[in-house]
């Protein structure tokens, strides 16, 4: 699949191979998937099937037992007053039913609990892995789709198709076994017909995979359609865009509604063909019952048939289709869950594509120190090599500037140190471990402002400071008089766009954390880009205080006031890197 704002979520193997391989082999892939994330929920899942099975049994007794009392009371006369026990069983087989009933239930959500949190573990590492970097070109919102929508799509698929498949098998079986022991023509009849429902079933459903991955992906599009225009709404307001905008999110919805209608089509279908054939069938089996009780037929054992053993049958005749019916329904949450499947498993396998290298580890005494590169390479592939065997080393405690043109590198190369990326070939050791293994501080052009209060976005670094913590660390940014002005103090609010914050303030604030956290190496990327001369200094101004603090600092810049801070500044061009 291709999103709007990401050229790099194609489908793996596209390109190569016919598109009937690639398609069995990616169908294949998702189904070994869903089959190891069922693994540490197998108990649950037999706990449900035992509930289910369970269920049937109670649910066999309870009408057998309504089948002889009307037996008794209709072809005996019998009083229903001395069938009070006969019928304080039918109570308790009911009761015990639903009992069983709910504790099927309450194990296949159990189940479906335990691998949706697994999964959502696993895209928490997968983004973690990626980091910035990797999914800089996929939109917020296709990864809250992913989160949300695709994750929810499992739980019909763990908590009621996986059950229900063996039911479907197990309660049949056992009301055939039943029926069987009164009238092997009635059994016949029901063996006869059951396979004829999953094969319809099977032929209804074979698009359904399909339609359900298309209606994900197309989810997936709208959402960040829908975000991309939401965020820009200011400048499209400003160049007068905001009708075309609007159509525009219209069309991409007329296509989600018309994905999602034609995935009613199939279920609605697709439960037509399997009521209508299961009517059939328990009218077949009504009709014989009939005939024979009335004298008609003298095959099979309509012969032996009485009130009881006919109407337990008949009885017994729409519970023989119900679990097969029920898995026609889950089977909808199959496909479902297999289209969600695909887009997640996409997800989560761009991690391992993003470099066949890992860099190495170096713990000796001297390397422990500081910061080294050695031999590196990377580069894109939409955008050739950007470094070519780039060594580099950076003492603790150093201040390194970056400098050069934009799309030389200069952020890549930070994204490097910090792990956002790995290198094609070469190692890189901070601090004798690998980058990203310990936290570290990141300032950027587009600080991270929580929808939360000021103390909130403080203590996202620091989750147990005080109030004192946080009113140093804000004063060491130069934000004390901010909040000390509010009447809320540190209880402020602050939207997660930053609006009441200017540019300067946001990045200040996102210093203030850097200062609470006390984190050894920090990574500026253009820290005071598009910021004001004022701002500028303001900010410089609280880096200062970092660095009197013997931090490690790589900063990126292109304003000769901030590289004056540094130490050692590099111009980074052609590859490598040049020192100043």
């Amino acid at each position: 699949m291709t999103e709007p704002t990401s050229s790099n979520d194609e489908a793996p193997g596209a390109a190569a191979g016919s598109p009937s391989s690639t398609e069995k082999e990616r169908q294949r892939r998702v189904r070994h998937w869903l089959n190891e994330l069922a693994g540490p929920a197998r108990p649950q899942i037999r706990l449900a099937i035992f509930g289910g099975t369970a269920s049937a049994i109670a649910m066999v007794v309870q009408l057998g037992l309504t089948a002889w009392l009307v037996s008794q009371v209709v072809m005996k006369h019998v009083e229903l007053v001395t069938l009070t026990p006969l019928i304080g069983g039918i109570l308790a087989a009911i009761l015990l039913r639903g009992a069983f009933q709910i504790m099927r239930d309450n194990a296949a959500a159990a189940s479906s609990e335990t691998i949706r949190q697994s999964v959502r573990r696993q895209l928490i590492e997968s983004w973690q892995a990626q980091g910035p970097a990797g999914l800089a070109r996929t939109s917020p919102a296709t990864l809250a789709s992913e989160w949300l929508e695709q994750v929810e799509a499992l739980h019909g698929y763990f908590a009621r198709f996986l059950p229900q498949m063996m039911l479907s098998v197990i309660v049949p079986l056992l009301i055939l076994v039943v029926v069987f022991c009164y009238d092997g023509l009635a059994a016949l009849f029901l063996l006869l017909s059951a396979p004829l429902i999953p094969l319809f079933m099977a032929l209804v459903g074979m698009g359904a995979e399909k339609l359900n991955q298309q209606h994900f992906e197309t989810l997936g599009r709208l959402s960040g359609h829908f975000m991309d225009r939401l965020r820009g709404l200011t400048t499209l307001q400003l160049f007068g865009q905001t009708d075309k905008a609007t159509r525009e999110v219209g069309q991409v919805t007329d296509q989600f509604r018309k994905v999602n209608m034609k995935t009613l089509k199939v279920a609605f279908l697709s439960s037509a063909v399997l009521e209508f054939f299961s009517s059939v069938a328990i009218a077949v089996i009504a009709m014989y019952i009939g005939f024979g009780l009335l004298g008609y037929i003298h095959f099979g054992g309509a012969d032996e048939l009485t009130l009881f053993s006919g109407l337990f049958i008949l009885l017994l005749a729409p519970e023989f289709f119900q679990p097969l019916r029920l898995l026609s329904q889950h089977y909808h949450d199959r496909a479902s869950a297999i289209g969600a499947a695909d887009c997640l498993l996409e997800r989560l396998e761009a991690e391992s594509a993003r470099s066949p290298t890992a860099p190495a580890v170096y713990d000796t005494p001297d390397t422990a120190q500081g910061i080294h590169l050695k031999h590196v390479s990377f580069g894109f592939a939409d955008r050739g090599p950007l470094f070519a065997d780039l060594s580099l080393t950076i003492g603790a405690g150093e201040i390194v500037g970056l400098e050069g043109p934009s799309g030389c590198g200069k952020s890549t190369l930070l994204h490097l140190i910090a792990g956002f990326c790995l290198p094609q070939s070469g190692s890189i050791s901070v601090f004798g471990e690998t980058p990203g293994a310990r936290p570290f501080g990141w300032l950027g052009q587009s600080p991270f402002i929580l929808q939360g209060t000021w103390a909130q976005n403080l203590r996202l670094v620091a989750p147990d400071a005080s109030d004192e913590q946080l009113l140093d660390a804000l004063a060491k940014a130069g934000l004390t008089h901010l909040v000390e002005t509010h009447p809320q103090r540190l209880n402020a609010p602050v939207s997660e766009s930053g609006a009441g914050l200017s540019g300067g303030q946001a990045r200040r604030l996102a210093l203030a954390r850097i200062f609470l956290a006390d984190y050894p190496l920090v990574l500026l990327d253009e820290p005071t880009a598009g910021l004001d001369a004022e701002s500028e200094e303001q900010v410089i101004a609280a880096l200062d205080e970092l660095v009197a603090n013997g931090r490690t600092l790589v900063l990126a810049s292109h304003h000769p006031q901030l590289l004056d801070m540094a130490d050692t500044v590099y111009r980074v061009r052609h590859g490598g890197l040049i020192h100043e």
